[in-house]
C-alpha cells in the first residue's frame, strides 16, 4: 500500500502521531467500505460509502499538510493525491448506482 511505503521514508519516523494519523485515514476508507457493505442494507451501505469518501478527502487533506511542511516529496504527494481523487470519484459512482437501487 503506497501510504505504508511513504511514511517509511524517514521523515515520518521522527513523528510518529504524524505517521500513524495518516496510515489511520487511509485505513478508515476501506474500513468504512466494509462495514457498510456487511449492513442489511443499502442505505447504511450507502451512508458507509459517504464516510469513506469523507476519509478519502481527510487523506488529501493531510497529505497536502505533509507535503508543505516538508514530510512528502512532491511525487509521492501527486501519486497519493491522484489515487485518493480516483477511489473517491469510484465510491461516488457506487453511491449513484446504489441510489437507483432503492
Amino acid at each position: 500500500m503506497i501510504i505504508y511505503r511513504t511514511t517509511k521514508l524517514d521523515a515520518f519516523q521522527h513523528d510518529f502521531s504524524l505517521k500513524d494519523q495518516l496510515r489511520r485515514s487511509a485505513l478508515s476508507i476501506s474500513s468504512n467500505i466494509a462495514e457498510g457493505y456487511e449492513r442489511e442494507t443499502i442505505k447504511e451501505f450507502i451512508r458507509f460509502l459517504y464516510i469513506a469518501k469523507g476519509s478519502c478527502g481527510e487523506l488529501r487533506s493531510q497529505i497536502y499538510v505533509f507535503n508543505k511542511i516538508g514530510f512528502l516529496l512532491e511525487d509521492n504527494f501527486n501519486e497519493i493525491y491522484d489515487l485518493s481523487k480516483i477511489l473517491a470519484r469510484k465510491i461516488q459512482s457506487l453511491i449513484n448506482y446504489l441510489k437507483t437501487t432503492l
